[in-house]
């Protein structure tokens, strides 16, 4: 008390005074641990609080005088009262400090802590005076997206950013087209990537096409269309007068027209722009180059290129293991139709995109064993095998499609399979599709074939937020049939995903009115999807479902607390999610509060394992099972250590869906990881064929052990499971796979949307004609580090049952021959004085045990040669190759290469550069397989491509004869 009675006496003195007696009552108070008094007394002293001294006074005050400052500046722009909140003096203190970091050459201390203080102005002047530009724009996107909490703040840094980036004199385009897509503004993509393309430059357009595949691999087809649709049409010459209007007529007429009509016009166009500019007279050879050009990346855009690509990798790289779903097959009981299905899912996805449905055409007679829905399941199977077969993926479901007219004659289950297997073949790249789903929705009054026809137009219009598509879905919703109705629901949710639109009230308000829980479920989902992304944009309908009544809709907030927050590590989010988990009543709710932590947390997957490992070791199995998925989904692929450890005790769990969903989730985690980098792999895999093989395991955790045979080995062991793109833009379909996949629980045909988290681990690299030139790169590592898992093989174990031993004359014979060699060659020793070099030397019977290993390495001396080789340190590799994520660190290109990538990235679609382009060039991928329906639903190329699937389960050959000699 007293001393603020002196402080008020100094105000009648000299202003220098007053600094530097408040200096005094400002340590006086922060030793006594009133900071806010002692910050209070420091403002006061204005200019003679020095910033730069290195005190821990000095540094406690500045971050509490940050933390002050940042904080009114963001209730003031909540407010929009910023004049009146803020203390000139505070701000004062804060802008010494921002000049101290960026004089001492610290630009990364002040765009911290600009960015917190919301000081855009300070945040540009910080990365204009750094000596590396491009590097510290890279590091401000980082810390934007990592570390601004609020979606609208973010897109104003991320403008900001922009702008500074167009500044430059050499811009760097990558960068900024990712930044747009953030801000989700197509038209500044669109003009980037018109100028790079009408550039002379030829390494401009390789640019604008490796611009074109970074943005495909975000996986936002609503955008990618968006920007495709904008790039301008080549000019043709005016040789006549009426030549641009029609063009300009053709413009519009795409603009007006229904999304099929545009994009026939667009195939059209793309065939005839570029050979009507040709045929011109008067041609300009800059807009034919252009016209080729366009063509190449409106291929790009629609998803086609990047699709057709990695379909070829997947079927040339197949590394499937048919052996083990033969041995899943035989173990599973035929009277047990859950591990039935359970296996065909397996199959659907060890094969997922890879063309190969060999097991199915094999086991015909096993197969056609499922009825009613696993028959849909087992039909839908094939979309999964095929995804991404867009050019011929309707000729190969024919066999199954409603045939027209009243039913078609065919079981109503496998149409519906067939129409679910075309939206997952088309999945997020419908354009071509999405009529004829319409058209099968529209003609059928079958629940079950509109179950089908649903979720296929959901994943083939993924996003799209297409109003026709939605009134046709929603008619079918309002004939509250519980099976139609649920499929709706879901597929309502994929259609308007991340739009936050009015339509979320609209569900919300139906689901209140019916009566069905399936629905109610389905719609539950839905609404969660629709507000995927939207952060505190969403936080007024989660509150509007997590206060509700219904157990179900609580359930549904939690996906939409999920969804909205997802891959932010929200503070907030988490903490309302873990208030549930422990605190609802409902167990459905619970389980989903933890589960639902795994999709926020996914971009910092080392925080998970510690932030659920008391969850794991909840009373309440729903709880546990939460845990198990929230780490499986967060730490995908990552095959990180905590999360194995977390998970290990879980799948030997006394409850079985525990155990279940361990499995999945260690598979989940370890996908892609070898047994050289982590023992536990292969442990792992002896648990599954374990569990498989144990006939009196619950039938739950042995579906678990046949998913996760299916998920570690998914895709010919040539995809991982990958919710963030290199550019760290969360990827939507995986997002959404993964969260529809976890449904799986109350819905197995949902099992397959697993798939669409699926991430080809592949360096690809392309020329100028996007074609894939064969060259070498470096592996700087051991290659057993990160080589495909060893076949299986057919366990011998005839040869290994103990039978009585026989006792014959002759072995008698020979243990007394052996008895008087040793005496022999003990009586030779004492004679020789235990002299070894005697011993090497001696050709008589009583050969020394050495000198046996001597003579037996010298008669079979290469196996051992092979042994004692140091394994490499590294590896060359071919493009296109495999390339895990664990791996991509280690990839180096050699200096001599004929190629030079555009952007340097050790996997996915990579631009090169020909530093020898007179020199002809050698090509790597052969093009994409062909496939012809057949009435099994087996394909050509799963014929072709049998002879590698089955490689590993042939006999091996005899050996060649041979005369043995003593």
């Amino acid at each position: 008390m007293h001393l603020n009675t002196v402080c008020i006496v100094f105000c009648y003195l000299d202003p220098i005074l007053i600094g530097s007696f408040a200096l005094s009552p400002a340590q006086v108070f922060y030793y006594l641990g009133e900071l806010n008094d002692s910050l209070s007394y420091a403002l006061g002293a204005g200019s003679l609080f020095d910033v730069s001294e290195d005190s821990d006074y000095v540094h406690t005050l500045l971050a509490k005088a940050i933390d002050e400052y940042a904080s009114l500046r963001s209730k003031a722009a909540e407010s929009s009262d910023e004049a009146k909140k803020v203390d000139p003096r505070l701000e004062a203190i804060v802008e010494r400090m921002l000049n101290k970091c960026i004089v001492d050459g610290k630009y990364q201390q002040a765009m911290g802590i600009a960015i917190e203080c919301r000081r855009l102005d300070k945040l540009e002047e910080a990365i204009t005076k750094s000596d590396n530009v491009h590097g510290t724009l890279s590091y401000c996107i980082n810390v934007s997206h990592s570390f601004v909490n609020l979606r609208e703040y973010r897109r104003e840094v991320l403008r900001l950013l922009v702008k500074v980036y167009q500044k430059l004199p050499s811009p760097d385009y990558l960068s900024i087209c990712q930044c747009l897509m953030f801000l989700d503004e197509p038209e500044g993509v669109a003009s980037i990537l018109e100028k790079l393309l009408r550039s002379e430059n030829k390494d401009d357009a390789l640019l604008a096409f490796q611009i074109a595949f970074d943005l495909v691999e975000n996986e936002h087809q609503a955008f990618l269309l968006s920007v495709r649709d904008r790039l301008p049409a080549p000019k043709a010459h005016p040789t006549e007068s009426e030549q641009p209007k029609s063009s300009e007529a053709d413009s519009a007429q795409n603009e007006n027209s229904a999304p099929e009509d545009v994009q026939m016009t667009e195939e059209s166009s793309r065939e005839t722009e570029p050979s009507a500019v040709v045929k011109s007279q008067e041609a300009d050879p800059s807009e034919v180059s252009y016209a080729e050009r366009l063509t190449k990346i409106k291929g790009i855009l629609s998803g086609e290129t990047s699709i057709k690509l990695t379909l070829q990798f997947l079927y040339s790289h197949n590394k499937s293991d048919l052996l083990i779903l033969k041995t899943i097959k035989q173990s599973v009981e035929m009277r047990n139709s859950v591990c039935h299905s359970a296996t065909i899912y397996a199959n659907a996805i060890m094969h997922a995109g890879t063309t190969v449905d060999t097991f199915l055409r094999e086991n015909l007679d096993w197969l056609s064993r499922a009825t009613n829905w696993a028959k849909f399941s087992a039909t839908a199977g094939l979309g999964v095998i095929h995804r991404g077969h867009l050019q011929q993926g309707r000729s190969l479901m024919a066999p199954y499609l409603p045939q027209g007219g009243a039913g078609g004659g065919g079981s109503p289950y496998s149409e519906g399979g067939a129409l679910y297997a075309l939206g997952l073949i088309h999945a997020n790249h419908g354009e071509g599709i999405k009529q004829f789903l319409r058209d099968s929705l529209r003609s059928t009054n079958v629940e079950v074939i509109q179950h089908g026809a649903c979720l296929g137009l959901g994943l083939a219009a993924l996003g799209t937020a297409d109003e026709d598509i939605y009134d046709d879905i929603k008619s079918v919703l309002y004939t509250d049939s519980a099976v139609a109705g649920e499929a709706a629901g879901v597929s309502m949710g994929l259609l308007m995903v991340g739009t936050a639109s009015e339509k979320a009230s609209e569900m919300l308000a139906y689901a209140h009115e019916t009566q069905h829980e399936k629905i109610i479920r389905g719609l539950a989902l839905g609404i969660a999807l629709t507000v995927y992304g939207r952060e505190e944009e969403a936080d007024t309908l989660i509150e509007q479902m997590t206060r509700d009544q219904d157990p179900i809709l609580r359930y549904g907030g939690m996906y939409a607390l999920a969804l909205a927050y997802s891959g932010t590590a929200n503070n907030k989010a988490i903490r309302q999610l873990l208030h549930f988990a422990v605190s609802d009543v409902s167990d459905d709710v619970r389980r989903t509060a933890v589960l639902a932590l795994g999709f926020v947390l996914y971009s910092e997957p080392e925080q998970t394992p510690r932030i659920v490992s008391l969850l794991s070791e909840s009373y309440n199995p729903h709880v546990r099972y939460g845990a198990a998925l929230a780490v499986g989904i967060s730490c995908a692929g990552t095959g990180l250590s905590e999360a194995i450890s977390l998970l290990e005790p879980l799948t030997l769990d006394v409850v079985d869906f525990v155990r279940q969903g361990a499995l999945i989730a260690m598979a989940m985690v370890m996908v892609q990881i070898s047994e050289a980098s982590d023992s536990r792999v292969g442990t792992f895999r002896r648990q599954l064929e374990k569990i498989i093989l144990d006939k009196h395991e619950d039938t739950m955790s042995k579906m678990g052990a046949i998913l996760a045979s299916g998920i570690l080995d998914a895709g010919g062991r040539n995809v991982t499971i990958r919710l963030l793109s290199k550019t760290k833009h969360d990827k939507i379909t995986a997002v959404v796979g993964l969260a529809v996949f976890s449904q799986f629980w109350y819905w197995y045909p949902l099992i397959y949307f697993v798939s669409l988290a699926f991430s080809p681990t592949a360096f690809i690299g392309l020329n100028y004609d996007l074609k894939v030139p064969r060259f070498e790169f470096l592996s700087h590592a051991k290659p057993s580090l990160f080589e495909y898992p060893k076949p299986t093989t057919v366990p011998t174990t005839t040869s290994a049952v103990k039978l009585p031993t026989a006792v014959l004359s002759t072995s008698v014979k020979a243990k007394a021959r052996a008895k008087k060699d040793a005496e022999q060659k003990a009586n030779a020793e004492k004679a020789a004085g235990a002299d070894s070099s005697s011993a090497g030397t001696n050709t008589g019977k009583g050969k020394s045990s050495v000198d046996k290993d001597g003579d037996s390495m010298q008669v079979d001396s290469t196996p051992p040669e092979k042994k004692s080789e140091p394994e490499p340190s590294f590896e060359i590799l071919t493009n296109p190759a495999r390339v895990v994520p664990a791996q991509e660190k280690f990839i180096k290109f050699l200096e001599e290469s004929r190629y030079v990538p555009v952007k340097l990235a050790p996997s996915g679609f990579v631009l090169l550069r020909d530093l020898r382009p007179t020199e002809p060039e050698v090509l790597s991928l052969t093009d994409t397989p062909s496939s012809t329906a057949s009435p099994a639903g087996g394909s050509a190329a799963a014929q072709q491509g049998s002879a590698s699937a089955m490689a590993v389960d042939e006999e091996p050959q005899p050996p060649q004869p041979f005369e043995f000699t003593s």
